[in-house]
């Protein structure tokens, strides 16, 4: 049928997400797109306009896909358990750290660090994107018994682990030595909050 595109969007945008998730945007071509998609340059442009439009759909679907899953982990904080809720927040990103069907590391991550090259739009989105992490965790650490600000402190140590994370899996760190780093982080907030119990 005329005008009717003949080729699944989501797909095209999941396979769009992970050339940028593995190269990163600035060493992402049209071409690597074009490989990545099976669209030529002007399906590309047609259906998702500029590379930038293109990598702010990436981020928004990571956003999506992980953002759900962390949410889901984080609910258990909503009663009473921020314990597990941030173990179980951890979880998730070790899951997909270890997950063979995606890049190492990050999309938010990666796009963060590379903040001073990007367009505002997508510096702004990365930005908004760590701020929502970090919101979750707040609102979960807020079941705690913490003193005024800790668990916004809290919060933004967790959140700075947890990029960590990402930046450590690109540099070939192991499961073990990643789960290491959790581990010393759930130690350290375990003790404060049964210092507070």
């Amino acid at each position: 049928m005329a005008g009717k595109k003949q080729f699944d969007v989501e797909i095209a945008i999941h396979a769009a997400m992970v050339q940028f998730w593995r190269s990163g945007y600035a060493d992402t071509s049209l071409d690597d797109l074009s490989k990545a998609t099976g669209l030529n340059r002007s399906s590309i442009y047609s259906s998702f306009g500029d590379k930038d439009a293109l990598y702010l759909r990436c981020l928004d679907r990571y956003a999506v896909r992980y953002g759900d899953r962390y949410e889901q982990a984080l609910a258990s904080g909503t009663s009473g358990e921020p314990l597990r809720a941030i173990e179980a927040f951890f979880e998730v990103t070790l899951q997909r750290i270890a997950d063979p069907d995606v890049p190492d590391g990050c999309l938010v991550a990666q796009t963060a660090m590379a903040t001073p090259v990007l367009s505002p739009a997508i510096a702004t989105r990365a930005i908004e994107a760590v701020g929502l992490q970090r919101a979750r965790l707040r609102t979960a650490l807020n079941t705690a018994e913490l003193a005024e600000g800790e668990a916004e402190n809290y919060a933004i140590h967790i959140t700075a682990v947890n990029q960590s994370l990402a930046v450590m899996s690109r540099a070939r760190a192991s499961q073990k030595q990643l789960r290491t780093i959790v581990d010393i982080s759930m130690s350290a907030l375990s003790q404060v909050l049964h210092s507070r119990g």
